[in-house]
């Protein structure tokens, strides 16, 4: 413990710099936040859902809050309630158990609603397919106006995927994801 202690009065604050924001994540979230007070006047508020995920496009969703991407500054606010949202974000394959309680949020939300399914298996199921206890994708479903495949997609492609869906263009595809 005393050569730890001794270590550090020796070499001092070891801190390292911060990282270099990417030009691509700089440009994208100046896009999405002039796109949100173009189409919003107001924060975009998303309810995102996990329709039966491993958890790993949480995690990923769950860093776009930290400083190094900060959606919050973007006018990106989360939501607890579908009645106070503009975005549906849906996770994962949609088991059976979650079918009902994903198309009552998709019901709540009110117009305009936008939904985005995020991952691999949102956009395709992935490994579980429809079976049994799965539905599949998320567009079996509800309607998805926007797919951000990956496993998991990194904040920036949720970024990116985001801004397509509150762009409301032509440049999207349900099958391929974002472009």
């Amino acid at each position: 413990m005393f050569s730890i202690l001794r270590q550090i009065l020796h070499d001092g604050v070891l801190t390292e710099a911060p990282p270099e924001i990417d030009p691509e994540l700089q440009a994208a979230k100046r896009r999405l936040s002039d796109e949100i007070a173009r189409r919003f006047r107001r924060s975009l508020f998303i309810r995102e859902i996990d329709a039966g995920s491993c958890n790993g496009c949480e995690l990923e969703i769950h860093a776009l809050g930290i400083p190094y991407y900060n959606v919050e500054a973007m006018g990106i606010k989360f939501t607890a309630s579908p009645r106070h949202a503009d975005l549906l974000l849906v996770t994962g394959p949609v088991a059976k158990n979650m079918e009902v309680a994903v198309k009552r949020a998709y019901d709540a939300t009110p117009e305009p609603k936008l939904v985005v399914a995020t991952g691999d298996c949102g956009c395709t199921g992935g490994i579980f397919g429809e079976s049994y206890a799965c539905c599949g994708r998320v567009s079996n479903v509800i309607p998805v106006d926007v797919s951000i495949p990956g496993c998991p997609p990194t904040p920036l492609r949720l970024i990116q995927g985001i801004l397509a869906a509150v762009g409301g263009s032509g440049d999207r595809d349900q099958e391929s994801g974002i472009r």
